[in-house]
């Protein structure tokens, strides 16, 4: 059972409220824990981190300003990034389903660092005297939001995709003269070249990348300096501009006080534009990680036109069996990457009047793609991708018995009479070059320029003729 010993009585504007005795944090911290048991997970480091980062600035440009002293500022500013640098991750304990606004986690910030700053000074800090100085969550938490989107995409997701993409086009270079079939609809199709997909499998995270890059402008504009609503209400007019300069300065990227601070606190567009970038990225990782499962699948009875890496042992009642355990992983994160954006794009549709209030769980879900989507494109990379391997007997003898192969015979023998090849290849199982010799006056020159497989992966070919699905 609690004692005496366990807690202690802080008050706030409420009234008494019990407080654990070794925790930092004060009143508002400890009722938002006791308001909302929900899901147990507290919002992430990474947004804690930047919450950390904007209470340096505050305490550095309310110094500037002439509005804290220096011994107090100085307080603030040392506790502040010891809050930044995750120290004190551990008193953050209030849960992500909280007040819409995040008020909940910006009083907790505002808590622990004037506990701490109190302990540094050897005098009382206020938490919302001095602390929040110029301040409201309204501003601080969107503000924080984007802080901790920015760097986690500039310092992990970019270069973690520009990895993978970077392990994709190695394959495509070192698979490039394997010949397979293709397969549209998931049937046999004209061929194509192991390295051609790999190609196009590298550009699909190229292209996420630049799509990623596209949203970083809007996540560089910060609602600080709008205080409660957007009009800049007991705050400094030179507030916005110079903690995002500050800001800038301090995490070493570019960062910009937003245009119109009514829409920086009023809506969440930009979250929610850099969550759709997030979710073309899965969608593409999932298409590939799928496809690379496929034409893994066997190793007898399946495609078994590439072989994953064995990681570890697929079945607990097979022996020998091996699973694909990568690229289920990589598809797992992409469906919650887009579970994630749903729950983003509702967020952003919650931003009634002057306040989004559905900010923690936009925080959460983004921060949680990034994450999520950055570990993945390294694990995918480097435990599947880099150790694949082709098994280019297998590529060919498919490509050899594709009735699709009667297409290039089109231009020379038309459509209709291919047509029959293919049906007499497929019910035969004949080879499309030996039925050509048999059932049409074509030389033998003739059919195998037809149907040299490399050759038909080429672009630029002479030869017409129509194709189809």
């Amino acid at each position: 059972m609690a004692t005496r010993a366990d807690f202690r009585i802080e008050k706030d504007s409420l009234g008494e409220m019990k407080v654990p005795a070794k925790a930092r944090y004060g009143p508002q911290t400890q009722r938002a824990v006791e308001n909302f048991p929900i899901s147990g997970q507290p919002l992430p480091p990474a947004f804690l981190h930047a919450l950390g980062w904007i209470k340096v600035a505050a305490a550095r440009v309310n110094a500037a300003l002439g509005l804290l002293p220096a011994d107090l500022a100085g307080a603030i500013e040392r506790a502040a990034r010891e809050v930044a640098d995750g120290t004190w991750d551990a008193e953050f304990p209030i849960d992500v389903f909280q007040t819409g606004s995040g008020t909940s986690s910006n009083m907790n910030a505002n808590e622990v660092i004037a506990h701490r700053a109190g302990e540094l000074l050897g005098k009382k800090v206020h938490p919302n005297d001095h602390v929040n100085f110029g301040q409201s969550s309204n501003d601080v938490i969107p503000t924080a939001l984007h802080v901790s989107a920015l760097l986690t995409i500039e310092r992990d997701l970019l270069p973690a995709l520009a990895h993978l993409a970077s392990a994709l086009e190695r394959k495509a270079r070192e698979f490039d003269g394997i010949v397979k079939t293709g397969r549209t609809h998931l049937m046999d199709a004209t061929p194509i070249r192991l390295g051609q997909e790999f190609g196009g499998y590298a550009s699909q995270v190229r292209h996420g990348i630049e799509r990623v890059r596209a949203t970083l402008p809007d996540l560089r504009e910060l609602a600080i300096g709008g205080t409660a609503v957007g009009t800049g209400l007991n705050t400094h007019r030179e507030f916005g501009r110079r903690m995002a300069a500050e800001l800038a300065s301090l995490t070493g990227t570019e960062l910009v006080e937003a245009r119109d601070h009514f829409e920086a606190q009023g809506a969440q567009d930009g979250a929610a534009w850099a969550s759709g970038a997030l979710n073309s990225v899965a969608s593409s990782l999932m298409k590939i990680a799928g496809d690379v499962r496929l034409m893994n699948s066997g190793p007898r009875c399946g495609l078994g036109e590439v072989t994953l890496p064995a990681v570890q042992p697929g079945s607990s009642i097979m022996p020998g069996k091996v699973n694909p355990v990568i690229c289920e992983s990589v598809i797992q994160v992409a469906a919650q990457v887009t579970g994630n954006h749903v729950a983003i794009t509702l967020g952003a549709q919650g931003g009634q009047l002057d306040l989004n209030t559905m900010l923690p769980m936009i925080a959460r879900n983004l921060l949680e793609s990034i994450r999520l989507l950055s570990n993945v494109a390294r694990v995918f990379a480097d435990k599947a991708v880099a150790g694949l391997e082709a098994n280019e007997e297998t590529c060919l003898g498919y490509v050899e018995i594709s009735p699709s192969m009667a297409t290039a015979l089109n231009p020379l023998i038309g459509y209709d009479r291919a047509a029959e090849i293919a049906k007499r290849s497929f019910q035969e199982r004949l080879p499309v070059r030996e039925l050509a010799r048999e059932m049409t006056t074509l030389s033998a020159e003739e059919i195998d320029r037809a149907l040299d497989p490399r050759r038909q992966t080429e672009p630029g070919l002479e030869q017409g003729g129509s194709s189809g699905g």
